[in-house]
């Protein structure tokens, strides 16, 4: 049997997880992912490799992952349904193990009119909990989707997603239930700025004991600026901005500075929350600034298992 991911042991070991965020640049040239990745090393303990995120294309995640192994490191392989039909999607996850992948996260994707290919033909073959329930039969019950057995058998650690900022509210949760019920090992949510909103999310989820049934990882995403914040608020959907977080910034001398002090609260008030197992760092074309966040958030250093 493979070993398991180190992630799968950090959060099963009880530690309060750090995943960090890497998205492939718009080329074949990895030069500045490795030196953010290097630079994040020891500071996560897994690294997201977004798969054509926002439907731009770029590097594959699976390629971008192989690298990061090389290097000693650990990936979770993004992958979406909106690019591949389900021949395409099992045959990369049979490829991505065996390049040494330990952790899968499965997403539906940006519809793609979004992204730099409008024309694009959505593929969606499967859904995002069709996609986790192909792969969890494949690793626990050996077989395709098809019924058909697989030669050797399989590990990898499945996580998904949640927005607990969306509408219908109630819906999140129920979602997230159906999504653990498919198979999802670690939930890593949409970017946190309305803790409130999430403290009551996570209320419904324990209420329903769906904490003790799988590892939530709060996201967590540094503003840089005035600008930034405002952007994010009226023009992102599924994510909040209060008010009040953009007076803040607003009053700020240092806007950047601001920005990282409403990261580093955020992971502090995640840390007590009941059920919160961790947090994912999205420091989006500002991942330099990660190893400072998990240092000053009091979760460095990173425990070694």
């Amino acid at each position: 049997m493979l070993a398991g991911s180190n992630l799968e042991k950090v959060i099963n070991s009880g530690h309060f997880a750090v995943t960090g965020e890497l998205g492939p640049p718009k080329s074949a040239d990895l030069t500045q992912l490795k030196e953010h990745a290097e630079a994040m090393r020891d500071y996560v303990d897994a690294f997201n490799i977004t798969d054509n995120q926002t439907a731009i294309v770029r590097t594959s995640s699976i390629g971008v992952a192989g690298v990061l192994i090389q290097m000693g490191l650990e990936p979770v392989v993004q992958m979406t349904v909106r690019d591949r039909n389900r021949i395409a999607l099992q045959s990369d996850l049979l490829g991505a193990v065996a390049l040494g992948v330990k952790n899968v996260l499965c997403l539906s994707g940006d519809h793609q009119k979004f992204g730099n290919e409008p024309g694009a033909k959505g593929v969606f073959d499967i859904d995002s909990m069709q996609l986790l329930k192909a792969f969890k039969d494949m690793r626990d019950e050996g077989k395709f989707i098809g019924g058909e057995k697989l030669e050797a058998p399989l590990q990898v650690y499945l996580g998904a997603v949640a927005n607990p900022f969306a509408d219908p509210f109630e819906y999140r949760v129920d979602r997230l239930e159906k999504k653990i019920a498919a198979g999802a090992s670690f939930i890593q949510t949409q970017c946190i700025f309305d803790i409130e909103r999430f403290k009551r999310w996570m209320e419904l989820v324990r209420e329903r004991g769906l904490h003790k049934k799988v590892a939530i990882l709060g996201g967590v995403t540094p503003i840089k600026s005035l600008g930034a914040a405002k952007y994010m608020k009226n023009n992102v959907s599924g994510i909040i901005i209060p008010d009040e977080l953009i007076e803040r910034l607003q009053g700020a001398a240092n806007k950047k500075e601001e920005g990282l002090k409403i990261a580093i609260e955020t992971i502090q008030q995640l840390k007590e929350i009941e059920g919160v197992a961790g947090v994912h760092i999205m420091a989006i074309a500002w991942e330099e600034v990660v190893p400072e966040i998990v240092e000053r958030a009091g979760l460095y250093p990173r425990p070694k298992l």
